[in-house]
């Protein structure tokens, strides 16, 4: 098939908007399927997870491929909640082109402005479809203007006519044919098609095209502009790469792998865009990535759940392999080793929410990680990992529904059955002050007793700095062979913390004096005496308790930066500093674990929806007296 004819595109656009029967009536018009499925029967090609059957909402990109008047289409159906956000960053990274799908009846919604920012950044020519303008009710004039207002001012509607706006667009867009309207005062249908086309695949103007999915409304106008005016992959915008790329069939093979997918019954499928050349089934190509030669023998086209098999592809074309031994997702696939190209790697949103989980029984503790591990090797935005400290399992994620399609899937698919919980928080202690005191341990039980003397000096430490043990021992007050003991203790003492059971840090314990028995001193008597000796000390030296800071950027309007500010501080938090990206203001703070454990569904909805942020782990500090003793007394009543 000649690539000028080929065509993929993504699907983009906010929940429930109506992408999934967009597609639905594109396959069907194309006669790609013989019956036009339903979401509300569970029937679409695209929608075909049970999760997604059950919840009537996409939770994966899908992909499935058609042709129209000989021009084969491929089309990649994103999921609109934000929750699933990593499935259109990898999706967007293979297409060439992008629908945005607007409900005529909502207008442009917090999915409508992240789609529309990640198609600005990756300058991706585009269609804008404004779906459902059957309902009753709707205003379309209205709608157009609002994209106008909010989206682009170079937005136009297609229609029969050519509307005076139209041909001044084309114009303004192409000195030449600018020269040609001013001086003349028209354009030729050749120039206007030829200059409208040019213009599209360089998003300086997008087509706004009106109907409806579910009555089929508008969507041969949608497939004659998929056609005409959308990118070839010959024509797509460049890509930032470390090599020679050139978007041609006769050009080396390069391929992309974009995400990964888990199959039951095949196993691991990596869906790989194909960027230049060709690649045949039963061949191999050379993992720039990994720097490794990967042999493999068949090549899929998706159609929603089903594989189709094919011989060979070509520059353009989105497919399946399976069992890849070490390609992973973001890898760059190239010929061979003499025509690499590294093309760069996705990034993906880092989690905002996060819950513990527990098994319901040992035989589901041994399959938890195992089933985990499949699940987050389909999703880079799912992270799993265990709390050294508190020993918990943390599943963190986008939002709360996507940590709910976590877990339901560890049920449905691996029989795993778990309780989610809170996080519990890594808090520690430490002191504040130098004291220095004896720990004695002598027992006598009618045979060999017990007996080691230690002095012990404990002093704080700068925060970070752990742990240092310091050996002063001279003259032989206690032998060399039993100061790794004494040691020994005082790090069991330390694990166990002195005020509510949380680890000590950040102290020095210098061993400085101490006493021995020839016969009833031994490694347990020292361990044991250096460990009273930890604790006594500590208590003492003015213990506190410390909880974990961590550094929060968040992104939001500025529209809503004083109830931002006003609710970190309500969360203890602490305003670092402030900047301003695009129309957003970017906002750096210091913030308390514990405050922050439902802060992603806090921001969504004092945004509305239109804020993100990203955490990492900056520092502890010490716990306000008043919080401490509510903390202390809570891990006191557990215990008992």
């Amino acid at each position: 098939m000649p690539v000028q004819d080929k065509r993929n595109i993504i699907l983009l656009g906010h929940a429930q908007c109506g992408k999934t029967s967009l597609c639905e009536s594109i396959l069907f018009r194309c006669g790609a399927t013989p019956r036009k499925g339903s979401i509300s029967e569970g029937s679409t090609v695209s929608d075909y997870n049970w999760d997604e059957i059950e919840r009537k909402s996409s939770i994966n990109a899908s992909f499935v491929f058609c042709k129209y008047e000989n021009s084969p289409i491929q089309i990649i159906d994103s999921p609109g909640y934000f929750d699933f956000f990593g499935e259109v960053i990898s999706g967007i990274s293979a297409a060439d082109n992008a629908i945005l799908v607007i409900d005529a009846t909502s207008g442009i919604e917090v999915g409508t402005e992240r789609a529309w920012q990640l198609l600005e950044e990756n300058k991706l020519p585009r269609l804008i479809f404004i779906n459902k303008t059957d309902k009753e009710g709707t205003n379309v004039n209205q709608i157009i203007e609002e994209v106008k207002n909010t989206l682009s001012k170079k937005a136009v509607v297609l229609n029969s006519e050519k509307s005076e706006e139209l041909v001044e667009l084309v114009a303004e867009c192409d000195d030449v044919l600018l020269e040609k309207y001013l001086s003349e005062g028209k354009l030729t249908d050749s120039e206007l098609m030829n200059g409208l086309r040019q213009a599209v695949i360089q998003a300086k103007i997008i087509p706004i095209i009106c109907g409806s999915a579910i009555s089929n409304d508008g969507i041969d106008a949608l497939l004659k502009a998929i056609k005409l005016y959308l990118a070839s992959p010959c024509e797509r915008p460049e890509l930032e790469a470390q090599g020679t790329l050139n978007f041609s069939a006769e050009a080396p093979f390069c391929g992309f792998v974009f995400k990964s997918i888990f199959d039951p019954y095949v196993g691991q499928l990596s869906l790989v865009r194909i960027f230049s050349g060709k690649l045949k089934a039963g061949s191999s190509f050379y993992n720039a990535t990994q720097k490794m030669i990967e042999r493999f023998g068949q090549i899929y086209m998706l159609q929603g759940k089903e594989q189709k098999p094919v011989e060979e592809v070509s520059i353009g074309d989105i497919i399946a392999i399976p069992k890849l031994k070490q390609t992973k997702t973001g890898d760059s696939l190239s010929e061979s080793e003499k025509n690499t190209v590294h093309l760069l790697s996705l990034v993906f949103p880092e989690p905002m929410i996060s819950l513990s989980l527990k098994p319901h029984s040992r035989q589901d503790e041994e399959k938890i990680s195992s089933a985990l591990s499949k699940i987050g090797f389909e999703d880079p935005t799912f992270k799993v990992s265990r709390q050294q400290q508190t020993k918990e399992l943390i599943i963190s994620g986008l939002g709360d529904l996507h940590l709910d399609v976590m877990v339901g899937r560890l049920k449905k698919r691996f029989n795993v059955s778990v309780d989610k919980g809170r996080p519990s928080v890594a808090y520690c202690e430490t002191i504040t002050k130098s004291a220095r005191v004896q720990g004695k341990y002598k027992r006598q039980s009618g045979g060999r007793g017990q007996y080691g003397d230690v002095w012990i000096e404990v002093s704080p430490l700068e925060h970070g700095k752990g742990f240092e043990f310091i050996n002063k021992i001279v003259g032989g007050a206690i032998p060399r062979n039993f100061i790794p003991s004494v040691e020994k203790g005082v790090r069991q003492a330390m694990s166990e913390g002195v005020l509510a059971g949380f680890p000590l840090v950040d102290i020095q314990a210098t061993l400085d004096d101490g006493s021995f028995h020839d016969v009833d001193s031994s490694d347990i008597a020292f361990q044991i005496a250096g460990a009273m000796a930890l604790r006594k000390a500590v208590e003492q030296a003015v213990p506190v308790l410390l909880e974990p800071i961590v550094e929060v950027e968040i992104v939001i309007p500025e529209e809503y930066l004083g109830q931002i500010s006003g609710d970190l501080s309500g969360r203890r938090g602490r305003v670092m500093g402030m900047d301003i990206k695009g129309k957003n203001q970017i906002v750096k703070a210091h913030v308390p674990l514990t405050e922050m454990f439902t802060y992603g569904s806090d921001l969504r909805s004092i945004t509305g929806g239109r804020g993100s942020f990203a955490t990492k782990f900056s520092h502890y500090e010490q716990v306000p007296a008043k919080i401490a003793l509510n903390i202390i007394a809570q891990q006191k009543t557990e215990k008992q």
